[in-house]
């Protein structure tokens, strides 16, 4: 149980830099099983690829652009199954475990199970561009290539919501962990924040001046970062939806790791992020890719000091050392489970599943106390309280003015109006606690009638 994270340490910060470490040192300093775990997988024909891991990191789902489909063990490097649909593979997204995943493809996104066998298709998904998957809720969150934005439930196979954006076309979308709210990126330099509940977003923020290419969220929920075409990085602060740095770099894919790094591609180069301290994010590492190799996707695996890479011909797999949780719940995630406590999960995960109403921007405000309404005060009180204002407003002492301005008559004018004044306000309250006025209405005075009645009502004479 290491209080501090493993982090790259240099010397002297001055003369050594932790990005100038490659891969070969680091595999030469680690442990046996962790020297295993790094990998470069070249499949040039079938490419592009994305992954996505299991919530506990232990299985890895990879799909290539042109078909291909395999889901794998990587905690014993075991190929669990791989088959190739023969038609485009846009993402996939595994479900609430490794039993189930969701793949986005050339027309309608299918569910299949761990032995390649076909379960759902979802044609009212549409053309889904992008997957993703809320553990706590058993939702399936897609947007389509016509900009709509779905929500299924995929326990009991109802349709929850389906949102028009209308923003366009996007496949720019990440889950807020902390608050299951999904953040869409648009071609505006827009970011519209959604739950399920509400058809206009939550929040609309103006992130960059050209298209927006990644959105990611830290594990707490209460940073984000952007990346545009005009060339900008922006880590915001959501609690105040204000950037805290800006980086004049561009990336095509982002994600922050359990312990706060962050990774972003740029064309054949992964570049590694840590804070400093202050939300200061500094260069930590970096790695290049073979020229000519296009990283679409990075990816941080949990609990693992690894980063997962999919690019353009194939797989890749590197050491990040202070990336993943080292101490892990067992009642939460556990790489480790057996078939018996993974049967007890999705059991417990199901009894434990929360309503759509329960996703929101504050999930602190679930269970809580409304505060109480002021209390409403009678007749009688409004009464007293004028009696005092009125006396109070007697007992004012005036100055005496010379040349005639303090005459009897105008002093007495002045008290008046201060009575009149201080009167006022308990009028107005005792008005509303009525819901009456004082005075009948007169027959000469106009009223204005609802539209249905102005029809009937008495043209003025010429």
């Amino acid at each position: 149980m290491p209080t501090e994270g493993g982090f790259l340490e240099p010397e002297d910060e001055d003369l050594e830099k932790t990005y100038r470490v490659q891969q070969e040192s680091i595999l030469k300093e680690v442990d046996l099983l962790s020297s295993r775990k790094p990998f470069d997988m070249i499949l040039p024909v079938l490419g592009p690829y994305t992954i996505d891991y299991t919530s506990n990191g232990r299985y890895m789902l990879v799909g290539g652009r042109k078909g291909h489909l395999a889901m794998m063990d990587m905690l014993n490097l075991d190929l669990i199954k791989e088959f190739q649909v023969r038609e485009t593979v846009r993402d996939v997204a595994f479900l609430h475990n490794e039993q189930l995943y969701a793949v986005a493809q050339k027309k309608y996104p299918y569910i299949y199970n761990r032995h390649g066998t076909e379960i759902h298709c979802l044609k009212e998904h549409g053309k889904a561009l992008k997957l993703q998957f809320l553990t706590k809720q058993f939702l399936l969150t897609s947007i389509n290539s016509f900009g709509q934005l779905h929500y299924q439930d995929v326990s009991t196979g109802e349709m929850i919501a389906n949102y028009k954006t209308g923003l366009g076309r996007t496949d720019v979308m990440r889950v807020n962990p902390y608050n299951a709210v999904i953040g869409l990126g648009h071609e505006r330099g827009q970011v519209t924040m959604w739950k399920p509940t509400s058809v206009k977003p939550l929040v609309t923020m103006l992130c960059h001046n050209g298209s927006v290419t990644a959105v990611a969220f830290d594990r707490s929920g209460h940073l984000m970062a952007t990346a545009g075409l005009d060339k900008k990085i922006n880590i915001w602060d959501l609690r105040k939806y204000e950037v805290l740095n800006s980086y004049p770099t561009w990336a095509q894919s982002l994600d922050f790791s359990q312990k706060g790094l962050l990774a972003w591609s740029n064309g054949s180069e992964v570049e590694i992020y840590r804070d400093l301290g202050g939300h200061n994010y500094r260069l930590y590492m970096k790695h290049r890719m073979m020229k000519g190799y296009q990283v679409g996707k990075v990816l941080f695996r949990p609990y693992e000091d690894i980063l997962g890479i999919g690019h353009s011909t194939g797989l890749s797999s590197i050491l990040v050392p202070g990336s993943g949780e080292p101490n892990f719940d067992t009642f939460v995630d556990n790489p480790m489970e057996t078939t018996k406590q993974k049967r007890e999960k999705e059991v417990h995960a199901l009894l434990d599943k929360l309503p759509p109403d329960t996703i929101m921007l504050n999930p602190n405000l679930i269970a809580t106390v409304r505060a109480p309404k002021n209390k409403e005060k009678t007749k009688k009180e409004i009464e007293e309280e004028m009696e005092e204002a009125v006396e109070s407003a007697k007992n004012i002492e005036r100055k005496k003015k010379t040349k005639g301005r303090s005459k009897p008559s105008k002093r007495a004018k002045k008290k008046e109006e201060d009575v009149l004044r201080a009167k006022r306000p308990y009028l107005e309250q005792s008005k509303e606690v009525d819901g009456r006025p004082d005075k009948k209405q007169r027959i000469g005075e106009e009223v204005e009638l609802p539209k249905a009645l102005q029809r009937f009502a008495k043209k003025p004479q010429s």
